[in-house]
């Protein structure tokens, strides 16, 4: 592990790749992650070492946690900087993932360095031999150092009658400041021949602030569609990796077909954090041994895909509640889903329920 944290060239390709997740932007770096993947698993599948999955697309330069990670930070520092006031979003200006940076020294600086600290703590959770996917986890707390290093909230202030409650974005309740507590928002104008709005319809919601609660997706957080998703993608999920034996196809198909929500196509779902785990499980069943589901057959395999791709949709949903809605920047619900959904593959394994964990680590 000391030899990996401390490896000169994975450092400096680490660096790089933070700062081209800052430049490119957090969501198109991840996209080329995406087609890296299926790059890499059809080199597998034509014969192939898979040295383009690991190396490229999961490696120090391109690894999610690196170039996703560290672009997410630099989109925190940007925004913080005022940068970003220039771009239309909807949601706080740090939680505009799709946006390019461009080539500001100090924004590639940010990036780089949360690349390497992205990079590290992979390799300290593989290292480790936690037994979830390393990557994902890299993402998940990368974002919360951002959060602590750039002075933003862990959670951000409840504004529901609870920490699940998404009730105010469907009323488009507003807050009375802009930015999440550091400036008011500018007052509305007076309408044209009108009363002077009061400041009793200003605190109604007048005011031109950001919406109360910011679910992560607007089309994609309702429990019953999340775990609709969940279950028809957790098959998806699992057949492919049935049919291919690759436990990250369906992982690099979902990736990149995000190339569509950044084009700004509406409505398109994210599904990365479903296919992987579901993939990882249908193939885990499969395996042989004495364990109470091995060697079990496709359609229960698919079976299997179908509930943890239910349960990693919901788990995205219920971080995404607790992490996201509330606060300034963005913290990853599908990367904290892959970390669950994996975890219970290694858990199922331990227990004597699993034949295998695939690619899980373990200690």
């Amino acid at each position: 592990m000391i030899e990996a944290l401390t490896d000169l060239a994975a450092i400096i390709a680490s660096l790089a790749g933070g700062a081209f997740g800052a430049a490119l932007g957090p969501l198109p770096a991840f996209v080329f992650t995406g087609f890296m993947v299926i790059a890499g698993e059809a080199s597998v599948l034509a014969g192939g070492d898979g040295f383009i999955t690991d190396e490229i697309a999961f490696g120090p330069a391109f690894s999610p946690a690196v170039s996703f990670a560290g672009g997410v930070a630099a989109t925190a520092y940007a925004a913080k900087q005022g940068y970003m006031d220039d771009f239309e979003h909807d949601y706080h200006q740090a939680k505009n993932i799709a946006q390019a940076l461009g080539t500001k020294p100090d924004v590639l600086a940010v990036g780089a360095a949360f690349g390497l600290l992205g990079y590290w703590l992979t390799e300290l959770s593989a290292g480790l031999g936690m037994p979830y996917d390393p990557i994902a986890m890299g993402v998940v707390l990368s974002a919360i150092f951002h959060r602590l290093i750039l002075g933003y909230s862990i959670i951000g202030k409840v504004r529901g009658s609870n920490i699940l409650d998404m009730s105010p974005f469907e009323r488009e309740e507003r807050r009375t400041t802009a930015d999440g507590g550091e400036r008011m928002a500018e007052a509305p104008a007076t309408p044209e021949g009108g009363d002077a709005i009061t400041p009793e319809q200003q605190a109604g919601g007048a005011a031109a602030g950001r919406l109360a609660v910011e679910p992560w997706l607007p089309h994609q957080y309702k429990w019953t569609h999340v775990a609709t998703l969940g279950a028809f993608v957790g098959i998806l999920g699992g057949w492919i990796s049935i049919a291919t034996g690759s436990a990250f196809l369906g992982f690099g198909i979902s990736a990149a077909s995000l190339l569509f929500l950044n084009l700004g196509i509406e409505k398109v779902p994210v599904t990365h954090h479903i296919t992987l785990p579901a993939g990882t499980a249908a193939l885990a069943v499969m395996a042989e041994g004495d364990a109470v589901l091995a060697g079990v057959g496709e359609s229960g395999a698919l079976i299997v895909a179908l509930v943890f791709g239910l349960v990693s949709a919901l788990f995205g949903e219920l971080f995404q509640r607790v992490f996201y809605a509330h606060g300034d920047t963005h913290v990853d619900p599908p990367a904290a889903a892959i970390v669950f959904g994996t975890f219970l593959v290694a858990l199922m394994y331990f227990a004597g329920i699993f034949p295998d964990v695939v690619w899980v680590p373990t200690p």
